[in-house]
């Protein structure tokens, strides 16, 4: 059983329950699922998984004035519910994972990935989120939520960045993509600096496959599970995932500087599609500029191209 299922299951037959029973007034104000940090809100959960945790539990998620008046009861009555379930658990908790599951109030538990207690409310805010904590708080699942409170700030997020930031994100990645794969991957390996050429074919893939999250107007998930998740994106999802690791794998390093020129001449279609980029360069840092150039906000287009 994957954790995501375990977590709405044991939600369903535990835990709404006991809410039922013992905050009724409150349980219509209550949102719950599984949201967050963990293989298991993505759906990449495994064996491997289950050491830590990973196992019975769910998350409940309160507005500010009812966390106020029931938070400490509610953690104490989620705290009492049977630890393992339907032959799992209970839940190791690591170092970093003891607030995975439990009682949250809503502005909180978003401000610990955006850094707001608040929607992002200008371009520069969006701007300096970073993308795998925008993965990581659309993630999982919302199991219940009558107030619909929660599920505003996640469809608000989900509905992906403002444009302009997406623009000055693309452009980004055109500079780094062409600099570390096309530039510098080559001179380095040509000068014998094969951690310098080991740290450019990373940094190439990395933004690569960012890149294409951003063509597909999907967050970019922490480094651990990008290249697996980026095989379910529609928009040159499962080719990206295929040729990095052909990439990765090349021994040979001419086959290595080909395969890198071949990829970019693919997104560089892509980003002619849709209608990004006219430009005819086989370069990718040439495409930089003029989809940094479509960005409207003047203060936005003003920054370096490339930041983002």
């Amino acid at each position: 059983m994957k954790g995501l299922e375990l977590s709405e299951t044991y939600f369903n037959e535990v835990g709404f329950p006991m809410l039922r029973e013992e905050f009724g007034d409150y349980i219509d104000r209550m949102a719950a699922g599984l949201v967050g940090d963990g293989s298991e809100c993505f759906g990449f959960d495994d064996g491997l998984s289950r050491d830590h945790d990973w196992g019975p539990g769910f998350c409940l998620w309160l507005a500010p004035k009812d966390y106020e008046i029931i938070s400490r009861k509610l953690k104490s009555a989620v705290a009492a519910l049977p630890r393992s379930f339907a032959g799992f658990g209970p839940r190791q908790a690591s170092q970093w994972g003891d607030e995975r599951i439990g009682v949250f109030e809503i502005n909180r538990f978003y401000r610990k990935f955006i850094g707001f207690d608040h929607m992002p409310s200008d371009l520069n805010e969006w701007l300096i989120i970073p993308e795998n904590n925008l993965a990581a708080c659309t993630n999982g699942k919302v199991f219940y939520d009558p107030l619909k409170e929660f599920t505003r700030w996640r469809n608000t997020l989900l509905d992906f960045y403002p444009e302009d930031v997406r623009l000055k994100k693309i452009a980004s990645r055109c500079m780094t993509i062409g600099q570390t794969g096309q530039y510098n991957l080559p001179r380095c390996i040509q000068r014998s600096e094969y951690f310098c050429a080991q740290y450019a074919e990373t940094k190439f893939c990395a933004d690569f496959i960012s890149l294409i999250f951003l063509l597909n107007r999907k967050y970019a998930p922490f480094y651990k599970w990008m290249h697996r998740a980026v095989k379910g994106l529609p928009i040159l999802g499962e080719w990206t995932h295929r040729e990095v690791a052909a990439l990765i794998s090349e021994p040979e390093s001419e086959e290595k500087i080909k395969r890198v020129e071949g990829m970019c001449a693919t997104v560089i279609k892509e980003l002619k599609k849709q209608e990004l980029s006219y430009n005819d360069s086989s370069f990718m840092a040439d495409h930089g500029p003029e989809i940094h150039n479509k960005i409207k906000d003047d203060r936005l287009r003003d920054l370096n191209v490339w930041v983002g």
